[in-house]
């Protein structure tokens, strides 16, 4: 059967759902894959009938497959949205929605919402809040919790799965002609990521083998997230590649940290990230960071490079300039940042969560927390209670070391993927910072020691409006912060020449996280390298 010609098929569609509708018009929008109807209530989506190479929906039964895969995995976490297939029937001059008679075409019918409410677009507007950015991490920490994994044995090669599709990029974007893009900066991008590729398949395939690689979104960017209900909700995922969907989790969550990047928000980038790895402690995943925001950049240029072959020259131009973009940003990224290493100082109620939260958006540092790994180590939630007393239980001596030799091999991991790394402890005992200090000198990491002061009132009013509020992984008392007064050891002369001091009794703003984080990489510059002794 010779299938209908999709333009005549899509206008013919909009003037149905517009006499539907009354005198309002149906609404369309397309990508370089799909045509979308709004009518004000329901989205139909339309997939085009074109075969791209890394999608094929040249044929009717290929488009209805793939209409009850999107609807099929973007009720993972859109059930509300994602409502059914609709079968078209009649003709591509008079079809009919959910008519008898063979179908002509597919559509996915989704509730539709206001455009306006897409978080490229709350972003754009300021409307985007630091609240926002937690939220999206604790949900896809969550999502990628509830995927299904791969067993030790299943998934593709990652050769098939990583190499191919980043190649798939390069090709696509060296088709384009003339002097459009850079060609010798792409072809370096090329030649870094098979390098990178060689160096890091023992970890790509160790990642695969512990369950990393999980049926994923696939294509979670900011124009992917709207807000809904007061929700952040993903929608729109990959339907239409087995390979593209399901990837390592780490390498989804690089997407929203580029596309962050990509709209001039690095800071909310490196918020995300954080809480990312926070709630789920996978900081292994960093190793492979790099590679994966270059590549997602790669597959934004492309997906740029299509648009534009498909546009008018003034469009055109538009997407080429931001294929550009993309391709700067990728370069930006194959320059690991210098690796350092700062650990806090300070009693319980000092702020440091609160200091270094500001300091690791205004530097690009990965942060780790000490009472949050204490209670990951233990198996609890950070925000659970241990029923601990101060000196036992979770806080006894020996889980205190182990919790620092923790501490220690985390930082480790994160200064060896390239990023500067952020100790959040109380680091009160002098060997606790030793340990850190001599690895770093070890090693010939710049070190810094961020000491934070505030008065004693102070620091008691915060640990009581804390503790009341129950939110906060610390379960510090005043009981506790008596044991630390009396126990603590003080900064020696030599620790002095690496430290920061920072009045905690003043609230951060953004303004001051500058001029701390400028302070801090000021004096790791004159800490190299750094030892205890």
């Amino acid at each position: 059967m010779t299938e209908p010609d999709q333009g005549i098929l899509i206008a013919s569609l909009g003037k149905v759902l517009q006499a539907g509708l009354g005198a309002v018009p149906a609404r369309l929008l397309q990508t370089h894959i799909s045509y979308v109807l709004l009518t004000g209530q329901y989205a139909y989506k339309i997939k085009k009938a074109v075969n791209l190479g890394f999608l094929d929906f040249s044929t009717l039964e290929l488009r209805r497959f793939y209409c009850e895969e999107e609807l099929r995995l973007n009720r993972r976490y859109a059930p509300d949205l994602y409502l059914d297939v609709v079968a078209i029937g009649g003709t591509a001059q008079a079809p009919v929605l959910g008519g008898p008679g063979p179908a002509i075409e597919y559509a996915v019918r989704m509730r539709e919402f206001d455009q306006e409410t897409l978080a490229s677009r709350l972003l754009a507007r300021g409307e985007l809040m630091p609240a926002d950015i937690d939220a999206l991490a604790g949900r896809l920490a969550q999502f990628h919790a509830a995927c299904t994994p791969t067993g030790s044995e299943g998934g593709p090669a990652p050769a098939r799965s990583i190499l191919q599709p980043a190649r798939d990029n390069f090709s696509a974007i060296l088709q384009l002609p003339g002097e459009a893009l850079d060609r010798a900066e792409v072809e370096r991008l090329r030649a870094w990521t098979e390098s990178e590729f060689t160096r890091l398949l023992p970890l790509f395939r160790q990642r695969q083998a512990g369950g990393f690689v999980r049926e994923c979104h696939g294509d979670l960017h900011l124009g992917n997230i709207a807000r809904i209900a007061g929700e952040l909700t993903f929608f729109d995922c990959i339907e239409f590649s087995a390979d593209l969907r399901w990837i390592d989790v780490i390498n989804e969550t690089a997407f929203l940290v580029m596309d962050l990047h990509a709209h001039g928000r690095p800071d909310y980038g490196h918020r995300l990230l954080n809480a990312y790895l926070e709630h789920t402690g996978d900081y292994a995943g960093l190793a492979l960071l790099r590679f994966y925001v270059i590549y997602r950049a790669m597959v934004r240029a492309k997906i740029a490079v299509l648009r534009a072959r498909q546009e008018g020259e003034a469009q055109g131009r538009n997407a080429l300039e931001e294929a550009s973009r993309y391709v700067a940003l990728a370069t930006a990224w194959t320059q690991p940042a210098r690796p350092a290493l700062i650990l806090t100082h300070g009693l319980s109620g000092s702020g440091k969560s609160t200091v270094t939260q500001g300091l690791l958006q205004a530097i690009g540092a990965i942060r780790v927390r000490s009472d949050v790994e204490r209670k990951r180590q233990a198996g609890l939630p950070a925000q659970a209670g241990s029923g601990s007393q101060p000196g036992a239980g979770l806080y006894a001596g020996a889980v205190t070391e182990a919790t620092y030799r923790h501490l220690l091999d985390l930082a480790r991991g994160i200064v060896g993927a390239g990023f500067p790394a952020i100790i959040d402890a109380t680091f009160l005992q002098r060997a606790q910072r030793d340990a850190f200090r001599d690895w770093a000198g070890a090693h010939g990491v710049p070190c810094a020691i961020l000491s934070l002061q505030a008065p004693e009132a102070v620091l008691r009013e915060r640990i009581q409006r804390r503790a009341g509020a129950g939110q906060d992984a610390s379960e510090a008392t005043l009981a506790v912060l008596d044991r630390q007064l009396a126990s603590r050891q003080e900064l020696g002369a030599d620790e002095l020449a690496a430290t920061v001091s920072y009045d905690a009794a003043r609230p951060i703003t953004e303004a001051r996280s500058a001029a701390l984080g400028a302070a801090l990489r000021e004096r790791l510059a004159r800490a190299m390298p750094c030892p205890a002794n």
